[in-house]
């Protein structure tokens, strides 16, 4: 493994990982379509703290006891755990922009987010989803349903996103693969049943 590409393929995956790539849509979902409403500094924080500070710091306390072995939990068998208490902070997210009255779009985002942590968790009990890919699809398909068809380039990140996975030997071809189309397809058709309702 050569070590430039090494470095390459490990900075791709910090920075289109699911706490850069989640919280980035989230903003540009606020900021760009709700940013005259009284609240939406408010619904960004909730968003934000779910996808991002809550994640972080969870992880960093279980490396810090010895229940993962890395920031990425490399490992399967680590995986449950941390992704049963990411669903219950993004079903008490998802209660709290209720009470904060957030549009449906927003609020649909941690109610959906909590569905899929599960679905990942039934998955991982069995075999190894890539959890990058599917927060970068899904993120996308988000993107896309509320900016249209010109987003739809951010979908270059993908195969780059599979590649560095592969190289770092996080996961093979076909791990990547389902995580990213199932990530996509998940939460669109998600989100049109939402929205439709």
């Amino acid at each position: 493994m050569h070590p430039d590409l090494r470095r390459f393929a490990s900075l791709v995956s910090w920075v289109i990982s699911p706490v850069v790539v989640a919280p980035a849509a989230y903003l540009a979902i606020v900021m760009l379509g709700y940013v005259s409403f009284p609240r939406h500094l408010s619904w960004f924080f909730v968003l934000f703290v779910s996808a991002t500070v809550a994640p972080m710091m969870l992880i960093y306390g279980l490396k810090k006891i010895g229940r993962v072995s890395d920031y990425n939990i490399t490992f399967r068998e680590q995986r449950f755990l941390p992704l049963l208490v990411l669903v219950g902070v993004n079903v008490l997210g998802y209660e709290l922009m209720l009470q904060l009255n957030s549009p449906r779009l927003l609020s649909g985002i941690l109610f959906f987010n909590a569905v899929n942590t599960v679905f990942i968790l039934l998955v991982t009990l069995q075999w190894k989803i890539s959890i990058h890919l599917f927060s970068l699809a899904s993120s996308i398909a988000l993107v896309y349903l509320q900016f249209g068809s010109q987003t739809l380039w951010l979908l270059f990140a993908v195969p780059l996103l599979m590649w560095s996975r592969i190289y770092l030997r996080a996961h093979n071809f076909m791990q990547t693969l389902v995580g990213g189309l199932i990530g996509f397809l998940l939460m669109f058709a998600e989100f049109k049943w939402w929205l439709a309702l």
